[in-house]
């Protein structure tokens, strides 16, 4: 499960003032190539998508007050630390966004 970023606001914004990232949620980043991780609290795994959702590169445990970014990168998701591993995601895997679903809905 994950939060679209989807203006500039809240791309911005991003997970500024939070304590954590929950494990099995992110949030995707879209437009973006590059993201920073000042004035954050806790590492992120950063994986960087291309137009159609590609992985054209990962970037693990990356901690407070840096920075990444990837050619070609079109879009980004931000993960919990060790989630992008825990998931097996790999450069050149394909991701599928879904639309989300109420609950009691199946998808």
């Amino acid at each position: 499960r994950c939060v679209l970023a989807n203006t500039p606001w809240r791309r911005l914004r991003g997970l500024l003032g939070r304590r954590e990232l929950p494990q099995g949620e992110g949030l995707l980043l879209r437009p973006a190539g590059s993201i920073h991780t000042s004035f954050m609290r806790f590492p992120i795994d950063v994986v960087f998508l291309d137009r159609d959702l590609h992985v054209v590169g990962l970037e693990t445990h990356v901690r407070p007050w840096r920075a990444a970014g990837r050619r070609g990168a079109r879009a980004v998701l931000e993960l919990p630390a060790g989630e992008a591993g825990a998931q097996g995601i790999r450069v050149g895997d394909r991701l599928v966004a879904e639309a989300p679903t109420e609950a009691g809905t199946p998808p």
